[in-house]
C-alpha cells in the first residue's frame, strides 16, 4: 500500500515556508526517490541541492529545486512523525512496566513501542528483536546514531528468558554489526533481583566494555515494581544491601573503564543511591550526562545547576513568601537540601518539600514522573500550602497539563484551592520558580 506523507505543520521562517508549502500538502519524492519512512527522509534531505516533489490538495504537483546548507532542515512536520506505521514490541519481558499498569487508563499508555526510528528521533531504547538485516543495513548506510539499546544481559539464553522471546539472544549479533560499522550506541540494563544481577551483571558489563568507544555509555537501573503484578513473573524488590552490592560492581567497573578507556562508561540510576542510602557521585563521574532520560545523573545535575544559579544571586532579606514543592521520594532529600541553601541568602523565603507517596502504583515507585494527580490531591488536601504549589514538569503528559491519571492541572488547583505552577527541569528554572521570577 502506498504511503501518504501529509504535512501537518510548517515551521516559521523555514525553507518550507519560503517555498509556500502548506499543511495538507503531500510529499511524493526527494531527489526522485520515494520516501518509505523517516529514515529515508532524514537521509535524503541532508544534501546541499535537492529536488522535492509535492502534491497540493487540488492534485497539482510542484517540483521544487532547493539549495541549502548540508544539515539545514526543511521545516516540515508530518502528520505521522515516523512517516510509517509504529512498530510495537514483540517481547513479553518479565519486568515490563506496562504489564504492571491497572486497567482503565488512557489507551496510549498501554502501547509498547520497540521501534528503531523512535530510538533515533526521541532517544527511546529498543531491544533489536523486531529488526531484520535490512533495518540494520539502513541504520549503517544512513549513519542514524546513536542507537539506544535495551541489552539487559549479554547471556543469550538468559536474554531469551527475560524477554520471553526465543530470538532475543540472536539480536545481540545485530549489536555487534552496529559496532563493526562504527555506529554510536548507548546501552541499558534493567536489573532484576536474582536473575541478571550479581555475576550476570558483572559478565554483562565486562562483555559490553568490548564495544567501547562505539558504545558510549551503559546504564544500570532497578526494575520498577508496581502493586499490579498479579499473574506476572514473580520479581522481588531490591533491599538496601542489594543496592550497595550493585553499586559496588558498577563503581569497580567505572574505575577500570576510566583507567583503560578514559571514560566511566557504566552508570547507576539515581534510585540505587536512594535505596542504598548513599550520596550520588560528583558531576565528573557522569561523563557528560548521556543517560539523563534514564534517570541517571538527574539528581546531581539539578543540584549543580541550582547551586551555580544561586551563587550568582545577591542576598535579599526583604523577599517574603512561602512555597510548597511536591515531588517523589527520590528527589525530596535533595530538594530539602537546596531549600536550606536558598534560606541562607533569602531567609524570608520558606520552602516546604513534601514527598508524595505513590499510592496508585505502590510506594516502591519513587520517581515524580509516575505520580498521579489523585495521590497529590489526597496527600496535600487540607494542608497549608502557602502562597504557591510547585510541581515538576515530568508529572504531566508531554505538551499538555494532564497528569498520568487524566486529572487536569486545573482540577488539581480547584481541589487544593491553591495556585500551582509547573517547573521545568533545570536548576535555574527551579530557583526562578522559588523566587517567583518569570
Amino acid at each position: 500500500m502506498e504511503k501518504i506523507h501529509r504535512i501537518e505543520r510548517i515551521e516559521p521562517d523555514s525553507i518550507a515556508e519560503e517555498l509556500e508549502l502548506s499543511p495538507g500538502d503531500v510529499l511524493l519524492a526527494v531527489n526522485g526517490e520515494q520516501i518509505e519512512d523517516v529514515f529515508d527522509y532524514h537521509y535524503l534531505i541532508h544534501d546541499e541541492y535537492l529536488t522535492v516533489l509535492v502534491q497540493k490538495p487540488d492534485g497539482e504537483e510542484w517540483e521544487l529545486e532547493i539549495e541549502k546548507e548540508y544539515d539545514e532542515d526543511l521545516g516540515i512536520v508530518f502528520e505521522n512523525g515516523l512517516m510509517d506505521e509504529y512498530r510495537s514490541c514483540r517481547n513479553k519481558c518479565i519486568f515490563c512496566f506496562i504489564d504492571q499498569m491497572p486497567k482503565g487508563m488512557r489507551e496510549t499508555l498501554y502501547f509498547k513501542d520497540d521501534d528503531a526510528r523512535l530510538s533515533f528521533l526521541q532517544g527511546n531504547y529498543i531491544t533489536l528483536t523486531n529488526m531484520g538485516d535490512r533495518d540494520i543495513e539502513r541504520i549503517i548506510r544512513y549513519r542514524l546514531e546513536p542507537v539506544n539499546i535495551s541489552v539487559h544481559t549479554t547471556n543469550p539464553q538468559l536474554r531469551c528468558r527475560m524477554l520471553n522471546n526465543r530470538f532475543a539472544g540472536d539480536a545481540l549479533e545485530r549489536m555487534r554489526r552496529l559496532k563493526e560499522a562504527g555506529i554510536a550506541m548507548n546501552g541499558q540494563i534493567v536489573l532484576c533481583k536474582g536473575i541478571n544481577d550479581g555475576e550476570e551483571l558483572d559478565k554483562s558489563i565486562r562483555d559490553l566494555t568490548a564495544y567501547i568507544p562505539c558504545m558510549q555509555s551503559l546504564s544500570v537501573v532497578p526494575v520498577g515494581l508496581t502493586k499490579f503484578r498479579d499473574g506476572l513473573h514473580p520479581l522481588l524488590p531490591f533491599t538496601k544491601e542489594d543496592a550497595r552490592q550493585a553499586l559496588s560492581v558498577i563503581h569497580r567497573w567505572q574505575q577500570d573503564c576510566m583507567e583503560r578507556y578514559g571514560i566511566h562508561f557504566v552508570h547507576a540510576g539515581d534510585e540505587w543511591y536512594l535505596l542504598a542510602d548513599q550520596q550520588v557521585p560528583e558531576a565528573a563521574r557522569y561523563d557528560g550526562y548521556l543517560q539523563l532520560e534514564n534517570g541517571v545523573g538527574m539528581v546531581r545535575l539539578l543540584e549543580e545547576e541550582f547551586m551555580e544559579a544561586l551563587l550568582e544571586k545577591e542576598p535579599d532579606k526583604s523577599l517574603r513568601r512561602t512555597v510548597t514543592v511536591a515531588t517523589g521520594a527520590l528527589a525530596a532529600p535533595l530538594l530539602r537540601k537546596l531549600a536550606g541553601c536558598l534560606a541562607e541568602k533569602f531567609p524570608g523565603v520558606s520552602v516546604r518539600v513534601i514527598a508524595v507517596k505513590n499510592s496508585f502504583f505502590g510506594e516502591r515507585i519513587t520517581v515524580s514522573g509516575l505520580l498521579t494527580g489523585q495521590d497529590i490531591v489526597a496527600q496535600l488536601k487540607g494542608r497549608d500550602l502557602g502562597d504557591k504549589l510547585l510541581l515538576p514538569c515530568n508529572m504531566l503528559r508531554s505538551g499538555e497539563t494532564v497528569f498520568l491519571d487524566d486529572m487536569t492541572l486545573e482540577e488539581l488547583k480547584s481541589a487544593l484551592q491553591v495556585q500551582a505552577d509547573i517547573v521545568k527541569s533545570s536548576g535555574q528554572d527551579l530557583l526562578d520558580a522559588l523566587l517567583e521570577k518569570e
